[in-house]
């Protein structure tokens, strides 16, 4: 009996002392270059619907359902979306826009587990005709789920995502 306790009381530990150092809160963020000027980069990606031609999350389920409410590129618009283990259940609504520099959303995953986000697409002129553009998202991690950040890069896999898909962005704005 004692050995059963024992063991129950030292998995228990392990997992406060887990939810204690697991990450609290992460971001991911990737950058690229895009021999176009800023007002034609930025008006591209204002329109969320344009995620769609170079989001890799697109790629990874080209059937997944979409719904879209609002006026896209503008303030209150939000794409919802509906797909396959790897893309889930969740929406996107643009939150704030700073007309050539930011566009601010917040990603409201609801499968496969709930969590919420604030993403941003930003741009900066280089020179006149190259624009440097930042893809990201940051959020926090609420103890329990937390631990899971200790076994799985976060950084690495989201951050792979950008990549491909701001080399897609490129690939698409440059032709």
């Amino acid at each position: 009996m004692y050995i059963a306790l024992y063991v129950v009381l030292t998995i228990a530990i392990i997992f406060v002392l887990l939810t204690l150092i697991a990450p609290k809160s992460y971001s991911v963020s990737r950058t690229i270059e895009i021999n176009k000027p800023i007002a034609e980069v930025f008006s591209y990606l204002k329109l969320i619907k344009n995620q769609d031609n170079w989001s890799p999350w697109k790629k990874k389920d080209p059937n997944m359902k979409q719904e879209f409410v609002g006026t896209d590129g503008e303030i209150g618009f939000i794409s919802k979306w509906e797909g396959n283990k790897e893309v889930g259940i969740g929406e996107q609504e643009i939150k704030k826009i700073e007309n050539n520099y930011k566009i601010e959303t917040e990603l409201r995953f609801l499968k496969p587990w709930k969590s919420l986000s604030n993403a941003f697409l930003m741009v900066d002129d280089i020179d006149e005709t190259t624009t440097k553009v930042t893809w990201g998202f940051s959020g926090s991690n609420p103890a329990p789920t937390n631990i899971f950040m200790l076994f799985f890069n976060f950084e690495k896999a989201v951050g792979k995502d950008f990549e491909t898909g701001l080399a897609e962005l490129k690939a698409i704005l440059e032709n």
